[in-house]
């Protein structure tokens, strides 16, 4: 075994480096006897095989990205004192793009939310924004996330995905209807990865130098023009290519096609929040562009394709608990639940020191008292691995008010938000509807949400899904119900309530 000019080795070698006896041949008693159990090559490339996979993402296991960089190019610094945010300033970073409810091998194309989740590696440790292509999501409150996750995969039973659990969990829970009506519209199937928007979907706190708090929703528009699918050209790509959007990326980015979105945010001032019209927290919602219109902020470029999938981009391990200084959470219940959820399925998925791969690594030093576990790697030597200590290893030690922090008041509860003056499930959605939507668009949202109940919806899920796309547009919804009697949906049983 010799070592080439570049470094490689001519030749292969075990996991301990040693020469490799062969990569064709096992070890037998003779050419046609038994393998011997001390080809310990074999049984080392046998049994790492066994395990080369990990357990998929639970959603978004769909999915690929690159990496690139964030410029900003306005000055931003009056909302926020982020390293990351400041005028002229370049961050390192990787963006991961997906689906929500496919498993690993599916399609692309599909009907679904996609996701667009950042990891910024900046001066001040690594900032993660994991959002999606909608600016707004399904449910507002964190204990029924797992319940729509699984009402969108698959039955107990025959193992397959079903229409009827979707819609039966959607018009169980109305706050879901504004993601849906985005769903079923024309964001449900963009083009391609480069051709849709991304938000950071939650409501963000900034801080500015002074300690004064806003209130922040990112948005990141393509530069590229938004471009989608009608349902034909999206099944019939789902056929022909199932890694269509993952092709489409790797391969503009090879060319130097670099794609790019203009990085803008609304701000509200802090105060404002407690007499905004909607709960500014609330997940189902989105802030109105009138009150508080979007400020440019810079540019993202993705410049950049992985050199191994598995270590990059699979191993990318993304949750919006990872802030920096200048930057905070907010009351938004959802936000809240994944800044643990997130961190925490990728100690299950990846293991307990995820935060040491390469792709997760801050590019900056790291002091944690966090210690040993499974695949330890980066380690402290022989400091101390407590808190304070007396052998100079420095620790944390801020007292007081946090600078990211809300006030709160009242009783421990199990309650909805407080409601605000324009507090509602089904407004926001039909102001979508009727104001985004044009008439082509409101015609192809019938033929797609009729399609999804005409497969295999039925009573009493049915007629609560005709109510609920009547609460967002009576006109949408009676159109909807008038194709889905059409196509042979039966009319409701004799004394069946329609609500």
């Amino acid at each position: 075994m010799t070592e080439s000019k570049n470094g490689a080795v001519d030749g292969s070698t075990t996991g301990a480096g040693a020469p490799a006896p062969s990569d064709r041949n096992s070890l037998t008693a003779g050419p046609n006897g038994p393998i011997l159990l001390h080809d310990v090559h074999f049984l080392e490339q046998m049994a790492h095989f066994n395990r080369e996979k990990v357990p998929e993402r639970q959603p978004h296991a769909k999915g690929a990205g690159a990496f690139g960089v964030l410029e900003i190019t306005s000055d931003v610094s009056a909302y926020t004192k982020a390293a990351l945010f400041q005028q002229g300033c370049k961050t390192e970073m990787l963006a991961r793009f997906s689906t929500v409810a496919g498993e690993a091998g599916s399609p692309d194309t599909w009907r679904d939310v996609r996701g667009f989740s950042l990891k910024f590696y900046t001066e001040e440790g690594n900032y993660d924004l994991v959002g999606n292509n909608t600016p707004i999501f399904f449910v507002r409150d964190p204990m029924k996330f797992p319940h729509f996750i699984r009402s969108q995969k698959r039955l107990p039973d025959s193992g397959l995905r079903n229409n009827h659990m979707q819609w039966d969990f959607w018009t169980n829970n109305p706050e879901s209807a504004h993601q849906v009506a985005y769903l079923m519209g024309n964001r449900g199937l963009p083009k391609t990865w480069r051709h849709m928007n991304g938000y950071g979907s939650h409501t963000y706190m900034w801080v500015n130098a002074a300690g004064d708090k806003f209130w922040v929703k990112y948005h990141f528009h393509t530069r590229q023009g938004l471009q989608d699918f009608s349902n034909d050209q999206a099944k019939d790509m789902a056929g022909a290519d199932a890694d269509y959007h993952r092709r489409d990326l790797f391969e503009a980015i090879a060319k130097g096609e670099h794609p790019s979105w203009t990085l803008s945010v609304q701000v509200m001032p802090y105060e404002e929040a407690k007499a905004y019209r909607f709960n500014p927290f609330d997940l189902t919602k989105t802030w109105s562009h009138k009150d508080y219109p979007l400020i440019e902020v810079g540019t993202m470029t993705l410049n950049r394709n992985p050199e191994n999938f598995f270590a990059e981009i699979e191993q990318a391990a993304f949750s919006p608990g990872n802030t920096v200084p200048g930057i905070g959470l907010s009351p938004d219940k959802m936000l809240l639940g994944r800044a643990f959820a997130y961190a925490d399925a990728q100690r299950n998925r990846i293991g307990t020191n995820f935060h040491q791969l390469p792709v997760n690594k801050p590019k900056v030093p790291v002091n944690t008292y966090m210690f040993d576990g499974q695949m330890t790697y980066e380690h402290s030597g022989n400091q101390a691995v407590y808190a304070p200590n007396s052998q100079d290893r420095s620790w944390a030690d801020t007292t007081g008010k946090a600078e990211d922090g809300w006030e709160m008041d009242g009783d421990m509860v199990r309650s909805a938000y407080t409601l605000h003056a324009g507090d509602d499930d089904f407004g926001q959605p039909g102001t979508l509807v009727r104001e985004v939507y044009n008439d082509e668009q409101r015609s192809q949202l019938v033929e797609t949400v009729a399609g999804s109940l005409l497969g295999g919806v039925r009573s009493p899920v049915l007629e609560r899904a005709f109510e609920y796309w009547k609460s967002i547009d009576p006109e949408v919804g009676r159109r909807i119900e008038e194709k889905v009697r059409a196509g042979g949906a039966p009319e409701p049983a004799a004394g069946m309530s329609e609500a």
